[in-house]
């Protein structure tokens, strides 16, 4: 065998063994290949992510436009009520448009009255306005308990498909590895919305909870400038 042959021979030897070595490229995992390997029951939990952002974002808009109120609102409702122009303080109410001033115009409109029936009407009011703060927000707690159970039942499902497979059609590893890993996706998917639901949940309510101390605080200055006009 001549030189040439051999080292011909050692580099395609070399090159053979280098080949051999380098590792085969991880494969990676595709998020939409999982969601479609989820299920029938991704399409609830997709709508109930649908639905939990649609009242999250509905609801956190509307508090913040009833939180939008000025910080000199009760010193200048003070000032008109005090300087006899009752009909300005009505219409600087109005103007504002918040649950809080919607309680002082009503405490407004029964100065004539004694003070326990205006403070009476003005709580009155002010459970209305927390009424329509909390509209719809019970959807958020009840996706929150909904969504990790369609997740677990999509998980159980998978599973009694995948034994269901395995005794007709015998033991894989890979098999039951791949399909335990795909079927698991509907769990995370359930945990992930029902997290976020009881987060925003908690979120609104807090926000919600501000309001009430600003009506119940307004409130109880509204009645201290009454009794300061008699």
């Amino acid at each position: 065998m001549s030189l040439l042959s051999v080292l011909l021979l050692q580099a395609d030897t070399t090159l053979k063994t280098a080949a051999q070595a380098v590792p085969a490229p991880a494969e990676k995992i595709s998020l939409f290949h999982l969601l479609q390997e989820g299920g029938a029951l991704m399409i609830p939990l997709l709508l109930c992510s649908v639905l939990m952002v649609y009242v999250f974002l509905e609801r956190f808009f509307a508090i913040r436009k009833a939180s939008n109120i000025s910080p000199n609102f009760m010193s200048q409702i003070r000032e008109q009520i005090l300087g006899g122009n009752v009909a300005a303080a009505q219409a600087l109410c109005r103007n504002s448009a918040t649950p809080v001033a919607r309680v002082i115009e009503k405490g407004i409109s029964r100065m004539d009255k004694p003070s326990e029936h205006i403070e009476k009407v003005m709580e009155n009011t002010g459970r209305l306005e927390v009424y329509q703060l909390e509209r719809n927000i019970s959807i958020l707690p009840t996706i929150a308990g909904i969504a990790p159970m369609f997740g677990f039942l999509g998980t159980i499902a998978g599973m009694i498909i995948l034994f269901f497979n395995v005794q007709h059609q015998g033991f894989s590893l890979e098999t039951i590895a791949g399909g335990i890993y795909t079927k698991m996706v509907t769990s995370a998917m359930g945990l992930i919305i029902g997290l976020l639901s009881y987060v925003g949940n908690a979120y609104l309510n807090a926000q919600i909870s501000k309001n009430v101390n600003r009506m119940e605080t307004a409130a109880v200055d509204f009645l201290d400038i009454i009794q300061d006009k008699h």
